[in-house]
């Protein structure tokens, strides 16, 4: 049975007891962790947000509250008073580890049940009993200190944007569907039967929108929504820090979000991040790491071996160059005595990737080892491996194939051998970098059509506005990325201003006049009464917050996640909902057979 606090308050959190506060009388709460009986003394381990103190009971300190502590049981909540003393076994281990409190008197304010999950650090339990029992996960120490670390994160970016002269400001999360991207999150109308608001995917016409509002600079930390299928570390609702600046170009934008960086990392994990920060274009990252957001803690560069093996007499080399194709390679240092199964399954990961096979060169100490070395004449292979930059020990690893197909293998392959490798195993290096000249558009073949790269809005490279209508596959785009350690920790553009741009980008895209103002009218409408130059980025605050916490799963950063179905075990949502509310919103439901 619980007991009132009856005027009862609170002197100190139980983990900042230091050696300063000994012979001071203080009042802790928090929740039991354990409880020890010695005989003559009960040591309770006391647990709230700031970390864990040892209390001490015993019958010459206070008999009535020796009794009292050997009731509760680990989850208890209580409250205790007494006298902080110097601990008579030290434990280095903590920070509290050198005091402990004599229990003089205490309280039991609630009971507990023996919890479903161990409330502990590093707990091994499956991720849907952690969801479902979620407020019991957020009780272990690692998962709080995760979410104060976001909590840190978020104040020092305010605080930064603010100094900034940014302001604060919401945007609407019941907004219009603009069908390009991911899925909407639709939300019926009761007043307007039949039509539907959307949950927003960004805020990126809104933000627009205060800029042509005359705000200058704008943030927010808004939550976002897109209903697609979940991939590792994706949320159907997720977090970002979203952006917007007036008569910028590029390099201001990239300026203040640098020194946003270096303050952030700075600020909550002590990492020294160094401006300025490298900058790739897209062209070199994925000709070099087969990828847009590549990780450059490590080497293992793509190379275009093409040139060297494009009059070979492997057909499988010369008939890739002759489609339009190319041949790449790369090298696992050391790797010459990997054994065949191992590379094999190599054989096999890039396969997955629509790489028809991977041909090697084993460059061993007593010779060349290699399937397809028959092939090549000698003069032939040594250029070969002069063009992949191998030596002596060396594993040469090639794909060829068409050059999109080439590099997503590659690059794919790159990352895995690093794993298998363990080449990032004590690496704690955060590796920046900017990608920039983006294209403007990607070809959907579904479609048939051109698609924005990142959204309608980008605009083009002012020396390639020419091609919008005549070649849009080379026009590039004012697009950045910032990209750590392989991950897109964020994006943004220069938005199009000039109405006629933006006409021809609606063209370029496969809008008609009528569709894009359907569509997009209202910003459209806004861009007849004089929008300034702008831009801005957007980044992921919760892919940030696992940078700034060490952990791989985006689920650890988040206070109440889905689960990888998009369903909360919780809360058990989404869930069905009352005959009479559907009919409010007049909605039938249409169960698919299976």
């Amino acid at each position: 049975m619980g007991e009132s606090l009856n005027g009862l308050k609170r002197s100190i959190m139980c983990g900042e007891c230091r050696e300063e506060h000994i012979g001071q009388k203080i009042t802790v709460m928090g929740w039991v962790q354990r409880k020890r009986n010695l005989g003559g003394l009960v040591f309770v381990d006391l647990r709230d947000r700031e970390g864990i103190l040892q209390v001490v009971f015993g019958e010459e300190i206070n008999e009535e509250a020796f009794k009292k502590a050997d009731l509760v049981k680990p989850e208890y909540v209580i409250a205790v008073q007494g006298e902080l003393v110097q601990r008579q076994s030290p434990n280095k281990g903590i920070p509290t580890g050198m005091v402990e409190l004599k229990g003089e008197s205490i309280k039991i304010l609630s009971e507990s049940q023996t919890p479903p999950i161990y409330i502990k650090e590093n707990l091994d339990a499956s991720e849907n009993i952690r969801l479902k029992y979620r407020y019991l996960d957020l009780r272990r120490p690692d998962m709080q200190e995760k979410l104060i670390v976001r909590h840190k994160a978020a104040k020092v970016i305010r605080d930064f944007l603010d100094e900034n002269r940014f302001l604060e400001m919401e945007t609407p999360m019941l907004t219009k569907s603009t069908p390009e991207g991911a899925r909407d999150y639709l939300v019926p109308s009761r007043n307007y039967p039949g039509k539907f608001y959307a949950l927003p995917q960004s805020p990126q016409i809104f933000k627009q929108l205060l800029m042509v509002s005359g705000f200058d600079r704008y943030f927010q930390i808004v939550k976002c929504f897109r209903d697609e299928d979940l991939r590792a570390n994706r949320q159907p609702e997720f977090t970002q820090v979203d952006i917007e600046m007036s008569f910028v170009d590029m390099e201001d934008v990239l300026e203040v979000n640098e020194r946003l960086i270096q303050r952030l990392f700075k600020e909550v994990k002590g990492i020294d991040v160094q401006l300025p920060i490298k900058r790739m274009p897209y062209d070199d990252a994925m000709s070099k790491y087969g990828s847009d957001k590549p990780d450059l803690r490590f080497g293992m560069e793509i190379n275009n071996i093409s040139e060297v093996v494009k009059d070979c007499g492997f057909a499988v080399f010369k008939g890739a160059i002759d489609a339009g194709g190319s041949v790449r390679a790369i090298v696992a240092e050391g790797c010459a005595d990997m054994g065949r199964k191992k590379v094999d399954k190599l054989g096999e990961f890039v396969k997955t990737y629509r790489a028809k096979g991977l041909a090697w060169i084993a460059l061993k100490e007593d010779g060349i080892k290699s399937p397809i070395a028959k092939f090549f004449s000698e003069e032939e292979l040594n250029s070969i491996i002069e063009a992949a930059g191998a030596k002596t020990g060396d594993l040469i690893l090639i794909v060829a194939d068409k050059d999109e197909v080439v590099l997503q293998s590659l690059g794919a392959l790159r990352l895995e051998l690093a794993k298998q490798l363990e080449l990032l195993k004590d690496n704690n290096e955060f590796n920046f970098v900017w990608i920039t000249d983006f294209p403007q558009f990607e070809y959907n073949e579904e479609e048939d059509r051109y698609v924005a790269k990142h959204h309608p809005f980008t605009m083009p490279k002012k020396e390639d506005m020419h091609l919008l209508e005549t070649d849009p596959a080379k026009v590039r785009a004012e697009a950045y990325d910032i990209v750590l350690n392989g991950e897109e920790l964020g994006g943004g553009s220069i938005r199009i201003h000039e109405s006629d741009v933006q006409e021809k980008m609606f063209k370029a895209l496969g809008f008609t006049k009528e569709s894009a103002w359907e569509r997009f009218g209202f910003l459209l409408e806004a861009f007849q009464y004089g929008p300034p130059p702008h831009g801005g980025i957007a980044y992921g605050l919760d892919r940030i917050v696992m940078f700034l916490t060490g952990t791989d799963n985006i689920k650890d950063v988040i206070a109440f996640p889905k689960n990888q179905n998009a369903f909360c075990p919780m809360s058990e949502a989404p869930n069905v909902v009352d005959e009479k509310q559907l009919k409010e919103l007049g909605i039938e439901i249409s169960v698919k057979e299976d």
